[in-house]
């Protein structure tokens, strides 16, 4: 699962960037701060995301430029990691544990009842750009089995219809504070 969603990302990555438009010189003060740091590939990376919600194909470059970090090595980092987004994400990620707790109580279920109300496959971003779906190894949640998490929020104890049903109460919530 998660070998297929690199090779879309990989795929997507060229696409989604060659039509939006970055201001890099909001990485400025992140180079000043790291740029001299020994190990400093992970940080300026995780900076880099946390600025842009993602790291787009223009800050590798840079990076490289300025910093002096390979491309090979950025992207070997930035691939490797979980943590790490090439594409830009929904205002909500759908985190769905699949590790061991929830995969014996049908956590795959879950996820396919996600993908079928979002319209959308794993690793994927909903067109409205609200939700983004995420299957991950393990959110130590074991008691809660099957859970899933949306931002800091943590949902247990699912079933296809109550993991339908939460999207739907946060799409609710959204058109409420979007009419005020």
């Amino acid at each position: 699962m998660r070998i297929n969603r690199i090779q879309n990302q990989t795929i997507e990555l060229v696409e989604n960037n060659e039509s939006t438009e970055i201001d890099l010189s909001l990485m400025d003060s992140l180079i000043t701060k790291l740029k001299s740091k020994h190990g400093n590939l992970i940080p300026l990376l995780q900076g880099v995301q946390s600025i842009y919600g993602f790291i787009p194909k223009e800050a590798f470059t840079k990076l490289n430029t300025e910093v002096g970090l390979e491309l090979s090595s950025m992207y070997g980092v930035a691939t490797f990691y979980s943590q790490f987004r090439l594409n830009p994400v929904g205002k909500h990620i759908i985190k769905v544990c699949h590790g061991t707790a929830c995969h014996v109580q049908d956590a795959s279920k879950i996820t396919t009842a996600l993908m079928d109300t979002l319209k959308i496959n794993d690793g994927e971003t909903t067109e409205d750009n609200m939700f983004t779906l995420e299957s991950v190894a393990c959110l130590g949640c074991c008691s809660l089995a099957p859970v899933m998490m949306i931002g800091d929020e943590t949902y247990g104890k699912l079933t296809n219809k109550s993991s339908s049903k939460v999207l739907k109460n946060i799409k609710i919530q959204e058109s409420k504070a979007n009419k005020k």
